[in-house]
């Protein structure tokens, strides 16, 4: 079955805003549990507030084109997110091993409006590009954070372990 150009991009968006949805979670799940990074959480809680605004522009763009979100999609991967970050907990090493998930997520995202972009012109869409990119530049400017901040959380977690303090999280 052939699907129309905007019935694709209306997937993308559907899916962009579960992607959210996980993140939201998924992050929230690690703000939950820091203790000796405030710097980490920190940029964890504008990032949570900065998801739920993108996921606000999606509900919006989603509206405007008479549909809505797909809540069994939010739930999985609101779920997803839950169970990424609880297998993290038990971890010696739990803070290294988000920072890394957290890294490679917003790479993935960033893929994500990236290719929403592209569905958005190909559907004729010319007036989410701007939510989208806004979006996107918010997405990127977290990438960049996670990169410039892994060798300094590595460092300070390889310095608490070998103090023999709570290195982990």
């Amino acid at each position: 079955m052939q699907e129309s150009s905007r019935d694709l991009y209306v997937t993308g968006l559907v899916n962009a805003r579960a992607l959210e949805t996980q993140a939201i979670e998924l992050l929230t799940r690690q703000v939950e549990r820091i203790e000796n990074y405030p710097e980490v959480e920190q940029a964890l809680r504008r990032h949570i507030t900065e998801s739920e605004q993108q996921r606000e522009r999606l509900d919006a763009i989603l509206e405007s084109l008479g549909t809505s979100n797909s809540s069994v999609k939010d739930f999985i991967t609101g779920l997803m997110g839950n169970m990424a970050a609880l297998a993290h907990a038990p971890m010696q090493d739990e803070i290294l091993k988000n920072s890394l998930a957290n890294y490679a997520f917003e790479h993935f995202e960033i893929a994500s409006y990236k290719s929403l972009l592209v569905l958005a012109d190909i559907a004729g869409d010319t007036r989410a590009p701007t939510a989208l990119k806004q979006s996107l530049q918010e997405e990127e400017r977290m990438a960049q954070w996670c990169e410039d901040n892994l060798e300094p959380i590595v460092r300070k977690f390889a310095a608490r372990a070998a103090q023999g303090v709570k290195a982990g999280i």
